[in-house]
């Protein structure tokens, strides 16, 4: 079970950063197929987030620039929502896995759409007090659940054109690396102590890095992954009914 849990984790990776993404609602997803403990799949999605957000952000920052006037505005605010959240609130263990199931639900929504990028110019950034407000949202509910907050914030830059699909996956790697140190950091010291195993966590982190790093290479160089984004979003979906019906 536990090399299973492995290469899934590595393919999760994979995927998740063929677009910028850590991929946190992916080792949620596996995690709770595989039956680990809900105190733990929180403090292990965002370790292994943190992996692979950098490899994704040192390849796509390079090919394809960073676009630090998105990303600032919006990191302002979420980097303190998500320590808030990760050191000040959490949920009882049935409330906590509707919570993962409806991250799961959506993050399945949107593996299973192209994004659609026109390729046209992108409009200019959002106002100021728009992109705060967005990115504490986004802040507290990753903090909260566990996620870094790519899988709601690239799609609402493609969406409403403040990016290109490039663009977006960058900043969203920037984006989902620092919310998920704050979130990590607030539930250490939420907890007094990370709940996770070392030695396993040590493995995992080099399958995803493995994974990490050939999903954001293959990403940056425009490899078409949606049929196995499908596949994964059925995965996850999968996932988010065992979690609230086991």
């Amino acid at each position: 079970m536990f090399a299973l849990t492995a290469i899934a984790l590595a393919l999760v990776a994979l995927l998740y950063a063929s677009v910028g993404h850590g991929g946190a609602s992916g080792y949620l997803a596996v995690l709770a197929i595989t039956g680990h403990p809900p105190e733990t799949v929180r403090a292990t999605a965002l370790s292994l987030n943190i992996v692979v957000a950098s490899i994704a952000l040192a390849r796509f920052a390079r090919r394809s620039g960073l676009r630090h006037d998105l990303l600032v505005p919006f990191a302002a605010s979420a980097v303190p929502c998500a320590f808030i959240a990760g050191r000040y609130w959490s949920l009882d263990e049935q409330l906590y896995r509707v919570a993962i199931a409806a991250v799961l639900l959506f993050a399945a929504w949107r593996l299973a759409i192209k994004p659609k990028d026109t390729g046209e110019s992108p409009r200019k950034p959002p106002a100021l007090p728009v992109a705060l407000a967005i990115g504490a949202v986004i802040g507290l509910v990753s903090g909260l659940i566990g996620v870094g907050g790519g899988i709601f914030l690239s799609p609402l830059l493609i969406l409403f054109r403040w990016a290109t699909a490039k663009q977006a996956a960058g900043v969203a790697a920037a984006f989902v690396l620092l919310s998920s140190i704050a979130g990590l950091f607030g539930l250490g010291l939420q907890l007094g102590t990370l709940p996770v195993h070392a030695g396993e966590l040590g493995l995992f982190a080099a399958c995803v890095a493995v994974g990490g790093f050939i999903g954001a290479e293959l990403g940056s160089r425009r490899f078409d992954t949606q049929l196995l984004r499908r596949a994964l979003s059925v995965v996850l979906v999968i996932a988010a009914l065992k979690l609230v019906l086991a």
